[in-house]
């Protein structure tokens, strides 16, 4: 009998641990309670508010999925230009998304016809602004070759409308993917109900215009601080909350889409150099080709440019230059199809489902140019090119907007004038000792030279001239001798050209040189190699080199439910 009640006791402990247990759990996985605190979630009242109910990150317009994973970064099949800048390292990148195509020229249109209609340059204020996103057209002509068709019609005529653009040099490019940021986002907030519909159509001006980082950090200053087209809760239904003792009406609370409603993306950029060689060889796609042991020569199938293929067998995959004064084959029987670039999607796509990785136009990719690849620093998301900014505080604590008063500008090495910031956006200035004060990530704003010409990185650290000097302080020096040439406007808006004569300049290798990719129309099937790497003056453009946009993947690695045995 004894027995009996020492196992009935045994039973209901145990029953009551399982059912408070299956109480806990329940209680914790609850999107509208906190599992931390046990407050609500999304509550009516104000509160925390967070989207409980996110799926997953949908792919923004022109985008598709890139699953991240490890490869061999710079191994060639042929090195007959004996740079020795390829060395293989293994390296590791984070899945994030990637344009289908080259940005067009109907992409690149619509970009020059919101700039000239926002800043038009008949304003005084604005009159650089305009000038300096557009291509260098002049890019086609050739001292012994005729090329003013190209000149005259190849941005703007509706016959080049789905042709990469070119002439557009890395500066312009990096400024084509933060417009596109703030255009995308602006349209996904109108359709959820946060902006005024039809806003960016008929109610942006050059000081009222739509910028993602202001909307994010001072929503009531963005457009302006208008708030008849920032709206207060979606559809401007935002209520107010509960009087107080004096019957003073609470101002309503989380009335903007925040970050955490999951609505906003992320930003558009240029892809790094390790992203954009691990989309162009595609191994995802071909086990033949296993990563650990080698990789494939070209984007696609085979050590060959022609295809396999029954159907096609025979016609090229990419388009590059075929020998010496054949860039299309011979008339009525094509090789590749184009004398110069071809409409986008003119060729099979990659295992990624992205077209023109090898051949139509280069590609410039967002990577300060070394010859070294330093994976030893860092095998994950390699990228060189970091200069870390912060938002600008003004004296009464908020954020400083810029203003048509506080535009900056740069003057180009050729005197173009381009627009660093546009009104409406917030003003950055470079971090500074408050966030690397014992820091282990990282110590300065600017991380281009990192392990570049400091005592880690060279085994005399005690070389060049005085005027190599970078930090006198610290007698750190550059650690590639390149020109130092200065390019300004005078008062007058006359050019100042300083040019550097010296005569002890051994290279061209410097901070604003970047890294491009991939074959073009102009090139040898030697540089479709993924792998291949060149690197020209970020604020120079040629006619063969043009850019895609890059987006990095927040939340899993890949959309499998669950991950592989």
């Amino acid at each position: 009998m004894k027995v009996n009640k020492i196992m009935t006791v045994k039973l209901l402990l145990s029953l009551a641990v399982v059912v408070g247990f299956a109480s806990c759990s329940k209680n914790s996985s609850s999107k509208n309670a906190s599992s931390a605190t046990g407050w609500k979630i999304n509550d009516k009242k104000g509160g925390f508010q967070y989207n409980t109910n996110y799926k997953k990150q949908q792919a923004a317009p022109g985008l598709v999925l890139v699953e991240g994973g490890t490869f061999t970064m710079g191994k060639v099949q042929d090195d007959v230009m004996h740079d020795w800048n390829n060395t293989p390292s293994q390296q590791h990148v984070q899945s994030f998304y990637m344009d289908e195509t080259e940005v067009t020229n109907a992409m690149y249109a619509e970009y020059l016809f919101w700039t000239k209609t926002v800043f038009p340059p008949t304003d005084e204020n604005y009159k650089n602004i305009y000038d300096g996103v557009l291509p260098d057209t002049l890019v086609w002509r050739n001292r012994l070759g005729y090329a003013e068709t190209y000149t005259n019609n190849y941005l703007r005529h509706p016959a080049y409308a789905y042709y990469p653009v070119v002439g557009v040099n890395w500066i312009q490019a990096s400024e084509f993917a933060k417009w596109r940021t703030d255009r995308v986002n602006e349209a996904t907030l109108e359709k959820e109900g946060y902006l005024k519909k039809d806003a960016k159509i008929n109610d942006v001006t050059a000081e009222a215009n739509f910028s993602t980082e202001t909307y994010i950090n001072v929503p009531s200053k963005a457009f302006g601080g208008n708030e008849e087209i920032v709206l207060k809760g979606k559809n401007g239904k935002a209520k107010a909350g509960k009087a107080d003792k004096d019957g003073n009406a609470k101002e309503a609370t989380n009335v903007y889409a925040t970050r955490s409603s999951g609505l906003i993306n992320p930003e558009y950029r240029l892809p790094t150099e390790a992203e954009w060689e691990y989309a162009a060889a595609s191994d995802v796609g071909n086990r033949e080709y296993n990563l650990y042991k080698g990789q494939k020569k070209y984007p696609w199938k085979g050590s060959y440019t022609r295809s396999g293929k029954r159907k096609v067998k025979g016609d090229q995959l990419a388009n590059f230059k075929q020998g010496k004064g054949d860039y299309g084959g011979i008339a009525g029987w094509s090789d590749d199809g184009a004398d110069i670039t071809n409409v986008v999607k003119s060729y099979p796509p990659n295992d990624f489902g992205l077209y023109d990785m090898a051949g139509n136009v280069s590609e410039w990719v967002a990577d300060v140019y070394r010859p070294m690849v330093d994976d030893e620093a860092n095998d994950f998301n390699y990228y060189r090119g970091n200069v870390y900014t912060k938002n600008k505080i003004g004296e009464d604590g908020t954020v400083e907007l810029v203003t048509a008063d506080n535009i900056a500008y740069d003057t180009l090495a050729n005197g173009k004038i381009v627009a660093r910031n546009f009104p409406g956006q917030i003003a950055q200035v470079p971090i500074d000792e408050k966030e690397t004060y014992l820091r282990q990530n990282f110590s300065q704003s600017d991380n281009r030279d990192y392990r570049d010409g400091d005592k880690q990185s060279t085994r005399y650290f005690d070389f060049g001239s005085e005027e190599d000097v970078v930090d006198p302080a610290k007698n750190v020096k550059r650690m590639y001798d390149s020109p130092i040439h200065n390019v300004s406007v005078d008062s007058l808006d006359n050019m100042v050209r300083k040019y550097d004569t010296s005569s002890k300049r051994t290279t061209l290798i410097n901070n604003n040189v970047r890294v491009y990719k991939g074959g073009s129309w102009r090139d040898r099937a030697y540089w479709l190699d993924p792998a291949q790497r060149r690197y020209f003056p970020q604020d120079m453009a040629t006619d063969y080199i043009g850019f895609r946009c890059a987006m990095s993947s927040v939340g899993p690695k890949s959309t499998k439910k669950k991950a592989r045995n």
